[in-house]
């Protein structure tokens, strides 16, 4: 028999007892970050329309971002449906405005005061001849 001896076993308690209970699980936070990215890009789609590509892109984001978000509050996985709502709107407005800018700009150089223009602008050999262009254009649209 070896000289040493082992520690005492620890007191598990007792068969009848009931298990301990379990411990709570944290809090979950709140996933509220496609509705404040729908607001923010839906705010900056809505000023920066006029910038057309900007104002698409920017716009859809918000929408899908805010779509998502509002989403996640329907599920109770986030807490800020007005800002995800809110976003949505403003992407959609900045799209819809960009939009039309686009619509007006394609509507603009195709039509036939542009080709008389370009066609005034070849023919010009002086440069006062190109400004006679310029000015009869100006003339037509303001």
């Amino acid at each position: 028999m070896p000289s040493h001896s082992y520690p005492p076993p620890q007191d598990w308690g007792h068969y009848g007892e009931p298990a301990p209970e379990p411990l709570p699980e944290p809090p979950v936070r709140p996933r509220d970050g496609m509705g404040v990215a729908a607001l923010v890009l839906g705010l900056i789609a809505l000023v920066m329309f006029w910038t057309a590509l900007l104002g698409v892109v920017l716009g859809v984001l918000a929408v899908v971002f805010g779509v998502v978000g509002y989403r996640r509050v329907k599920r109770g996985e986030a807490t800020n449906g007005w800002m995800a709502l809110i976003g949505a709107i403003t992407g959609f407005i900045g799209l819809a405005l960009s939009t039309a800018v686009i619509a007006a700009a394609v509507a603009f150089l195709n039509s036939d005061e542009v080709d008389d223009f370009r066609d005034c602008m070849r023919n010009a050999d002086t440069s006062a001849e190109s400004q006679e262009c310029v000015d009869d254009l100006r003339d037509r649209y303001w």
